[in-house]
Order: C-alpha cells, then sequence, then structure tokens
C-alpha cells in the first residue's frame, strides 16, 4: 500500500506492469485516469482496478495536488516491474 501524489500540471508515467494488478483510491483532487484505451475524471472516494499489463497513467490538470492510495496485488511487486512508455521527467 503506498500513497501516490500528483502536483498540479503534472502526471506519473504512461506506463504498465507485468507482474501486477494495482488499485487506486482517490484520496483527494481531480485526477485524470487512463486505463488502455479509456480515460475517465475521478474524483475522492473514486476507486479504479488497473490489470496486470494495462497501460494506465494519473494526470492532474488543476491546481489541487491529488491524492491516491494505491493498493498492489502480484508476485513482483518491486518497482523494477515498470514498463514506461513516456514520462515527462525522463525515466525509462
Amino acid at each position: 500500500l503506498k500513497e501516490i501524489v500528483v502536483n498540479s500540471n503534472s502526471s506519473i508515467s504512461l506506463q504498465k506492469h507485468l507482474h501486477r494488478s494495482e488499485r487506486w483510491i482517490i484520496m483527494s483532487g481531480k485526477p485524470r485516469i487512463t486505463i488502455n484505451r479509456n480515460k475517465f475524471y475521478g474524483k475522492k472516494n473514486n476507486d479504479f482496478f488497473i490489470p496486470k499489463r494495462a497501460v494506465h497513467r494519473i494526470e492532474n490538470f488543476y491546481k489541487e495536488d491529488v491524492k491516491i492510495a494505491e493498493v498492489q496485488i502480484g508476485t513482483i511487486l518491486k518497482e523494477t516491474d515498470i514498463k514506461r512508455f513516456s514520462d515527462i521527467y525522463g525515466r525509462k
């Protein structure tokens, strides 16, 4: 379990995991959630399931930070299980 904070006008990587799925619960803010080709706008207490191998991202276009509780489910829960497709910070 971890907390993800996405600052104003920022995002996490467009990414996928080969060995884990995730459940995201929005604690604050108004994120845009991408899961494969679908995009959703969330609000407090909404939850989203990201299946293993699904391409996903959290984006924040607003002034208020987005805070999300992330529950990871799978056999490998390390950060090495990230395949990034796009990243504003230049990570690979």
